[in-house]
């Protein structure tokens, strides 16, 4: 993710230093790995508390966004809370490939985020 911003001209500061997040203008909250032991991280280092307090802008990408829901099926993990919504596992239905890869649509987009996205325009890799 910092070489994606730095190609686009952005210098991204990459830090668990609590001032040092309040006082950035926008937050990126990124993530790979499992729900359980990302949080069990995230609450060794108080950030679990930090996260939900920002008042700025706060963009989570993959886990990231996972963990700022209320709860995730992924080890029956307790999450952030920030959006009252769980977060399920798929269920394979049908020619329905888990893990789902590939570019597909969005529907109901919403926010200043996403509303300028061309249909097709979203490349997923989750389960």
């Amino acid at each position: 993710m910092i070489f994606a911003l730095n190609r686009i001209g952005i210098e991204p500061l990459l830090t668990r230093d609590f001032e040092e997040i309040q006082k950035a203008d926008k937050v990126i909250f990124p993530g790979v790995g499992e729900a359980s032991s990302t949080m069990q991280h995230l609450k060794e280092l108080k950030l679990d508390q930090l996260i939900p307090s920002l008042k700025q802008p706060v963009l989570g990408i993959c886990l990231g966004q996972q963990l700022m829901c209320k709860h995730s099926a992924e080890n029956d993990t307790p999450c952030l809370g920030i959006f009252d919504e769980e977060v399920k596992k798929f269920t394979p239905n049908g020619s329905d490939k888990v893990p789902h890869m590939g570019w597909n649509n969005l529907r109901d987009k919403r926010g200043i985020l996403m509303h300028d996205l061309p249909k097709d325009d979203v490349y997923f890799v989750h389960s």
